[in-house]
């Protein structure tokens, strides 16, 4: 199920709100604490076809309640005698609100900082007649995510829900989707986000395609929305904001292009972006998550090369992998993208009247310099990034005569000696 938060300022403009999320969700979270004057709960939230979650958060809790704690316990009181489907009561105030009528409680539990055992957790929610137990946690990479993810990943008698804050909080919605969690979250489109990060329902539903995500379906992650770590460590300042802009359009298009073509062919396989930090148990947490693919953006691709266990020859001679796939004996990679370049550049060469691609062997191609565009041709390859670095690892076998050009002075000489060229 798909939940979205509604954040209305104004009691007259609330019911459209929460009209129009029940149009595009299976539950509506109505957040009181944006409202400016008390509300009248009953009123709110009656008369809709779709269930209602009720929440009221404190700042310190990622809200914006601006009235005292006695105000705000009274109010979600008043909210469970209204009967919403579900109310969310901080871990610290619900053992003072006994349960009432049919409301079910979702018992909540925010953390800014690692957490040492999730497991109390659970059984501190236990104690408080939870139905649902929900962690709100930082989620701008994979490793800060782990604790949630794992706590997710794992078959217990309370039913998990997460709100990620931050960039990896997509991903862990999508993998919440796959474990079992009953609901996940989405704004109802920009500019109503609960927090920095949250996808919004159009994002899950026509980027990612949540509702097609099951227990079943084989995941693969498409990394390169951030800047990859220096020596392990996350880089202590950002990359320019031009740049990680382009980074996550390109990763967004990618996971975008990739799921409708697995969707038209009727492949219960998704892609989810994915935000990497620290590397040393990357392969670990994938195994956890049932993640068996990874394709990779040209920033991350000397940094996968480094964590991979058995690379081709290619991605080794160019210093560059774009594909990671777990394989019965481990994780391969490859430089996946010199192959798909040289192709377009031979066709495009003997559709001008050069002389055609090379045949697959076994097919009647003996390999020969006639079936080699580039056999003896300048190729020049032009960057400023690594992607020129990655096509030099697949010009050898065509026999081209390497150049390379890069902005820096110091840059290509050292690529011209890498891949022997000029």
């Amino acid at each position: 199920m798909i939940c979205i938060s509604v954040t209305p300022t104004s009691r007259k403009l609330a019911k459209v709100d929460i009209l129009n999320a029940s149009r595009r969700c299976d539950l509506v979270e109505v957040c009181l604490d944006h409202l400016v004057k008390e509300p009248n709960v009953g009123d709110m939230i009656s008369g809709f076809d779709k269930p209602i979650l009720v929440s009221c958060r404190r700042p310190q809790d990622g809200g914006h309640w601006k009235g005292s704690e006695e105000q705000r316990l009274q109010l979600l009181r008043q909210a469970i005698v209204a009967g919403p489907e579900y109310v969310e009561l901080d871990f610290d105030i619900a053992g003072g609100i006994p349960r009432f009528g049919k409301t079910k409680r979702v018992i909540s539990f925010t953390s800014y900082k690692p957490l040492g055992n999730v497991d109390d957790v659970f059984k501190q929610a236990a104690g408080l007649k939870a139905d649902v137990v929900k962690f709100t946690w930082p989620t701008p990479t994979l490793d800060a995510a782990w604790p949630l993810l794992a706590a997710v990943t794992k078959k217990r008698e309370l039913p998990v829900v997460g709100m990620g804050v931050g960039a990896a909080s997509t991903t862990f919605s999508l993998l919440g989707q796959k474990f079992g969690s009953p609901w996940v979250y989405a704004a109802l489109e920009k500019g109503m986000e609960a927090h920095d990060g949250q996808a919004t329902v159009w994002d899950l539903n026509d980027i990612y395609d949540s509702p097609g995500i099951d227990s079943k379906t084989r995941l693969i992650a498409v990394v390169g929305g951030s800047a990859p770590p220096e020596d392990g460590v996350a880089p202590q300042a950002p990359a320019e904001p031009a740049v990680l802009a382009a980074a996550q359009r390109l990763q967004r298009l990618t996971v975008q292009a990739l799921n409708a073509g697995f969707k038209a062919i009727g492949q219960n396989i998704r892609c989810l972006p994915l935000e990497l930090g620290r590397l040393e148990k990357l392969g670990q947490m994938l195994d956890i998550l049932k993640i068996n693919a990874l394709i990779v953006s040209p920033q991350w691709s000397e940094k996968l090369l480094e964590v991979a266990g058995k690379p081709e020859e290619a991605a080794i001679k160019s210093h560059y992998a774009d594909l990671l796939l777990k394989q019965p004996d481990g994780w391969h990679t490859y430089n996946f993208i010199w192959r798909n370049a040289l192709k377009a550049l031979e066709t495009s060469l003997a559709s001008k009247g050069g002389t055609p691609p090379r045949p697959p062997r076994g097919k009647g191609g003996g390999g020969g310099v006639a079936h080699k565009p580039l056999h003896r041709r300048n190729v020049l390859r032009h960057g400023g990034n690594n992607i020129p670095q990655a096509l030099a690892g697949g010009n050898n076998p065509r026999q081209g005569v390497r150049s390379v050009t890069r902005p820096t002075a110091a840059e290509a000489p050292r690529l011209g000696k890498m891949f022997d060229g000029r």
